[in-house]
């Protein structure tokens, strides 16, 4: 029959009823608005074919609430705040961290980044002194078992040899905080878009998350149990690893391999071409194979732990690697067991590195309820 223009036709039989509504074939991908209906529905769940959301920034609230609440417990939403400036500051970091200054000219004239960056730098540290001040007035010794607390707690401590500074609390909070939060959200972002782009190592995802925690939250028993999830998020750390080069100062004259380096220069590591080298992982080293993962990080690299660097590696390799790990599973585990998600076709490929390997222009996917 026609409705007005529109030829449309009517269903009555309960087989092509639900064929068109199961739409295997992907022909009838939703109702069609127009007119009034358009104004009462909009762009709604009723009319969307799956709702787009841009992940990266999701991720960024996500993670800075953890973080938040990690290092700064009930104080969480002035720790926030702080984010906010250690974020604008990282951002200025980067923008400036090639430029050449003269050390002459840097004495007596201040750029505009030089001020920005002083002013952010005081009001990160009066912020973080402020909640220390107010921990030390409440708490009464017990100064609570969030990182502040315990920071606080050793520089509090009665043995002079034990105690730690201030300033050392200041620091380490502001380590914790932006390396935690930056980390986290990148591995979640690039991880969701590998698996929005290969939607059967989803599907196995899954099935795991299923098998271990069916609808319930993730849980400390089921987190160590998760191989197709160790797997992928290995793979993903291989491919877009959060800090692409690890640089070190050379102390003193020493030989590695021919080489005969001096003191007092610079050593870079370039993670992100180790991570890409043919001859360490084989033609397919671009490919996201989680699979190459399968019997643990040891077998895939060789024995070679030099080969695989997300964390970095040796006594200063990253000590909130299990926390980064675990967040992101418990993330992608609720997130799997609600919704299907595919790559949205307004999504432009551009990672760079600002801090940590990110997407210039976000990571947009569409979301479709189970």
């Amino acid at each position: 029959m026609w409705n007005g223009p529109k030829a449309q036709l009517a269903i009555t039989d309960s087989e092509f009823a639900k064929e068109i509504l199961k739409n295997k074939e992907k022909a009838y991908p939703r109702m069609e608005v127009e007119g009034y209906w358009k104004k009462l529905l909009g762009s709604s769940l009723v009319t969307s074919e799956g709702k787009e959301i841009e992940i990266f920034e999701e991720f960024r609230v996500l993670t800075s609430e953890v973080i938040s609440k990690t290092t700064f417990g009930s104080s969480y939403l002035e720790g926030k705040d702080i984010l906010e400036m250690l974020t604008h500051l990282g951002t200025i970091t980067s923008r400036n961290v090639f430029k050449i200054r003269l050390l002459v000219i840097s004495q007596f004239w201040k750029s505009s980044a030089d001020i920005e960056s002083e002013k952010l730098e005081q009001g990160i540290q009066d912020s973080i002194l402020e909640i220390i001040k107010k921990r030390e007035n409440v708490e009464l010794d017990n100064y609570g078992t969030d990182l502040l607390g315990l920071l606080v707690k050793a520089s509090n401590d009665a043995d002079e040899n034990k105690r730690i500074t201030v300033e050392t609390v200041v620091d380490e909070c502001k380590t914790f905080y932006i390396a935690g939060h930056e980390t986290t959200t990148t591995l979640l972002a690039w991880s969701v878009l590998l698996l929005a782009i290969h939607t059967d190592g989803q599907e196995e995802a899954r099935k795991e998350v299923l098998q271990l925690f069916d609808q319930q939250y993730p849980n400390a028993e089921g987190i160590p149990k998760m191989k197709k999830m160790n797997m992928i998020i290995n793979e993903s750390l291989r491919l877009y690893p959060p800090i692409i080069n690890i640089t070190r100062k050379v102390q003193r004259k020493v030989k590695l391999g021919q080489l005969i380096l001096p003191a007092n220069i610079n050593v870079t590591i370039l993670t992100l071409a180790l991570h890409l080298d043919p001859q360490i992982w084989g033609d397919d080293v671009y490919l996201f194979k989680p699979e190459r993962f399968s019997e643990g990080i040891a077998k895939a690299t060789n024995n070679n732990p030099g080969v695989y660097l997300p964390f970095g590696f040796g006594q200063r390799s990253c000590v909130g690697m299990n926390f980064a790990i675990n967040e992101t599973k418990i993330a992608l585990s609720m997130i799997l067991q609600r919704y299907a998600f595919t790559l949205s076709p307004t999504y432009t490929h551009s990672p760079i590195q600002v801090l940590t390997v990110r997407p210039q222009h976000g990571i947009q996917v569409k979301l479709h309820a189970l």
